[in-house]
């Protein structure tokens, strides 16, 4: 630069400033899209790793969790889940849930919930690790927030490392003898085959319906003065529409229905029980409504799950007032609301009430409770171990076999 005035150097080392300036700015627009997700890059090329999600969902926005293989009314929630982790090119949009080992823990119907559910996959990351749980709740509904993230090893399994699946169900104690449905819930302890208190399909070929109960109590919801109770559930896994059919039985036994002894009767598959009937074939009898039903918990060894967080995810320096990624403050904001429409529902019961006489109720009626307020009226009530009954397990699996099976063999 000799020769150079000072001008001349001066303006020199503005414009090398400036390209300087102009570089940073542009690793770092590179780095946000990159971390939106915006890039187009090859998969391939990428740095992966397992890891486990925990999340939570509103069950009746979804119609289950599972992906369908055809169109359903509602989505499902791993369909949306597994959408914005496309958005965000954390997973290969073209590889699939397969191409990422999709695990979940625990399956939930149309109408279910879950406080904890947890799945596993292989995902996307860099040198500094992504914020996985705002980067998702960025882009998801307020219905399904993604809690926490844990890494784990590359054999884990969200599925089959899962210690216990605990279940809770909800329900209002109004015209329940809460002493009968207690007496009820602890026959279930222990193992036992459950064939009577599950919903069959004989696409699933299932043949073993032992499975084993560590917890089934019936406690007060606390902060709820009595107005609400809740059914604790834990074991180490369940069938299909198990809870809801254990909780249609013990709400018939509640309501006085039907004696506590039906319950040891459905267990008493193999006869071994000889004081009640053997009951080897499902009678027909309605399960209780998902609507109360979570999955409240999936457990693990803290050592092969050691759950994190964002790191200051809640105290964002954004400050829209909107921004998705403040878990505790929209969650919190949803809660709020929801104690609103509880209370407007409220007075809106007691305005009817002024206008409405309680007539006296039909003493040769019987009520079956559903759950989830629902509550059907019968005139004339059957008995369940008086009602028609399934066929036997293994001719429904065979049946099967031979018939769709075999179609969907040679397909």
């Amino acid at each position: 630069y000799q020769g150079w005035t000072r001008d001349e150097l001066v303006a020199r080392l503005h414009k090398l400033e400036m390209e300087k300036d102009s570089r940073t700015r542009a690793k770092r627009a590179e780095t946000l899209k990159a971390w939106k997700g915006e890039n187009d890059f090859d998969f391939s090329k990428c740095y992966r790793r397992k890891i486990a999600l925990k999340f939570c969902y509103d069950g009746w926005e979804y119609n289950g969790l599972a992906s369908q293989g055809e169109p359903t009314a509602l989505p499902t929630v791993e369909a949306v889940l597994q959408e914005a982790l496309y958005k965000k090119r954390l997973i290969d949009p073209n590889a699939g849930p397969a191409g990422c080992d999709w695990d979940r823990c625990g399956r939930t119907d149309k109408g279910v919930s879950a406080a904890s559910q947890v799945v596993s996959l292989w995902i996307r990351t860099a040198k500094k690790e992504f914020p996985y749980v705002s980067m998702l709740n960025r882009v998801l509904p307020p219905s399904l927030r993604i809690l926490a993230w844990a890494p784990v090893a590359d054999t884990f399994s969200a599925r089959f490392n899962c210690r216990y699946r605990h279940y809770k169900y909800f329900f209002s104690p109004d015209g329940i003898d809460l002493a009968r449905m207690r007496a009820g819930a602890a026959l279930l302890l222990g193992e036992h085959d459950f064939r009577n208190l599950c919903k069959l399909d004989a696409a699933k070929q299932i043949s073993n319906f032992r499975r084993r109960i560590d917890r089934a109590d019936i406690s007060e919801v606390e902060g709820t003065g009595g107005a609400l109770y809740v059914f604790d559930l834990i074991g180490t896994a369940f069938l299909w529409h198990q809870v809801r059919h254990i909780m249609a039985v013990l709400f018939m036994v509640g309501s006085g229905a039907e004696p506590v002894e039906l319950m040891r009767a459905l267990l008493n598959v193999d006869g071994a029980d000889a004081e009640v009937e053997t009951v080897d074939r499902k009678p027909e009898y309605q399960m209780a409504d998902g609507l109360p039903l979570v999955l409240w918990d999936c457990a693990y060894d803290p050592a092969d799950v050691p759950w994190v967080q964002d790191v200051d995810e809640d105290e964002d320096t954004n400050t829209d007032a909107n921004e998705p990624s403040r878990l505790l403050d929209q969650m919190s904001g949803i809660h709020t609301r929801s104690l609103i429409q509880a209370t407007m529902h409220k007075h809106f019961l007691d305005t009817a009430r002024r206008y409405r006489i309680t007539g006296a109720k039909n003493p040769n009626c019987v009520d079956v409770l559903l759950g989830a307020g629902h509550v059907k009226t019968l005139s004339r009530y059957q008995p369940v171990l008086q009602r028609k009954r399934l066929e036997n397990v293994e001719v429904l699996n065979e049946r099967w076999r031979q018939g769709k099976g075999a179609r969907r063999a040679t397909r």
